[in-house]
């Protein structure tokens, strides 16, 4: 079993990587080039929200998995802006190349899984992989177009996207996201585009995410993350560690409530868990989660907004198999990360090793608790060294 834990840690620490990758696309706010991994976030949240115009042949979490980890080869790969000039059959070769060592840090098993996952994502023919592929090229015309001060030359990467480019497809594909393109870029249609209109508010809030900062800091240590790539991030803990659930879990369930268990701290903001906080301080942010949920999930149509409030209610109150586990799994990423930055928010909060058990173990182990004791003995060497400094 632990040689089993040890792969899959592998995979998902070297996943960490996708944060570096920097895309052409910048974040909602213009601040600032958004990475592949919270583009990864987002793309998934757009494959739920915009689920009902999947078709009755799509998998909706099948596709939201592909979205998890279509990026994942530009590790190595890097990304390839479509404005560019690029050898595309470079690009394929370096990133089958990539594929072949990401999925191969995993267990044979889950390997050949994710890897035939991300070929299908690749070529494009089954009705996911088209659904799929219809997000990743309207995501980031939407996110460019509604903007806050989007950069001239990207509106036109926009435009040569839409009109002849790989996005043209989404006229016969996906002709909602279409006409809406061309009516943010001025053209005006007859098409009837409400039913999209009417959701993405709730994606462009939700974006907020990006900007929101933890305490935890990503891998190399070189800045702390964001609770968009975090979301990615433990989305693939939960799928990858889902075989180790204490209870019954439905893991593409557990993985929607990862999905969205962070969205409220787009309004309420992030609690370090390390951090002292009274039980009147705690309150108080259980109070501004539940404002900000009432507000973003009500700017959903109303049948969705229930649909994902229960399960981020459900995720709260941690009392069914799936939010023991997705608690679980909430409390074992920033764990990790910390050992392979090298302390990150143990040092900044003086922690000890006690501390952790009694804040993050006792909490996993109600999920997880063979990954608990996994995870504790990577990280008691490094709790007895700082103890000899």
């Amino acid at each position: 079993m632990s040689d089993r834990l040890r792969a899959q840690f592998s995979f998902l620490l070297e996943a960490d990587r996708l944060r570096g990758i920097e895309r052409q696309n910048l974040i909602l706010d213009c601040s600032r080039r958004e990475n592949s991994a919270e583009h990864s976030w987002h793309l998934a949240l757009y494959a739920l929200v915009l689920a009902p115009f999947a078709g009755p042949q799509v998998t909706v979490s099948r596709v939201i998995q592909m979205l998890l980890l279509h990026d994942l080869v530009e590790i190595d790969a890097g990304d390839h802006p479509i404005g560019d000039e690029v050898d595309w059959q470079a690009v394929a070769t370096a990133e089958a190349k990539a594929a072949e060592r990401l999925f191969g840090l995993l267990p044979a098993d889950q390997g050949r899984a994710l890897h035939a996952l991300w070929h299908e994502f690749e070529q494009a023919k089954s009705p996911d992989a088209k659904f799929a592929k219809r997000l990743d090229h309207c995501q980031p015309i939407f996110q460019t177009l509604y903007g806050s001060n989007p950069l001239p030359d990207h509106v036109e990467v926009v435009r040569g996207n839409l009109f002849g480019g790989r996005a043209a497809a989404l006229e016969q594909g996906f002709p909602e996201a279409y006409f809406h393109a061309l009516s943010l870029l001025g053209h005006e249609n007859d098409n009837d585009t409400s039913a999209l209109c009417a959701r993405l508010p709730f994606l462009n809030a939700a974006e907020g995410l990006k900007s929101v900062s933890r305490a935890t800091r990503i891998g190399d240590g070189s800045r702390v993350e964001n609770s968009a790539e975090h979301s990615w991030h433990v989305m693939l803990y939960g799928w990858i560690l889902g075989e180790h659930a204490l209870g019954d879990i439905d893991i593409p369930r557990v993985i929607n409530m990862l999905l969205l268990h962070d969205i409220v701290e787009v309004d309420a903001g992030d609690t370090p868990i390390h951090g002292a906080q009274s039980a009147e301080a705690q309150a108080a942010q259980a109070a501004r989660e539940e404002v900000a949920a009432d507000r973003l999930f009500g700017l959903l149509p109303a049948a969705q907004a229930k649909d994902f409030r229960s399960l981020w209610d459900e995720f709260e109150a941690a009392t069914t198999d799936d939010a023991l586990f997705g608690k679980a799994i909430d409390r074992v990423q920033p764990v990790l990360l910390n050992l392979l930055n090298g302390g990150g928010s143990w040092i900044d909060y003086d922690v000890s090793l006690t501390q952790v058990d009694s804040r993050v173990g006792a909490k996993v182990r109600r999920g997880a608790p063979v990954v608990w004791d996994h995870v504790r003995e990577e990280i008691r060497p490094w709790f007895e060294m700082m103890e000899r400094i």
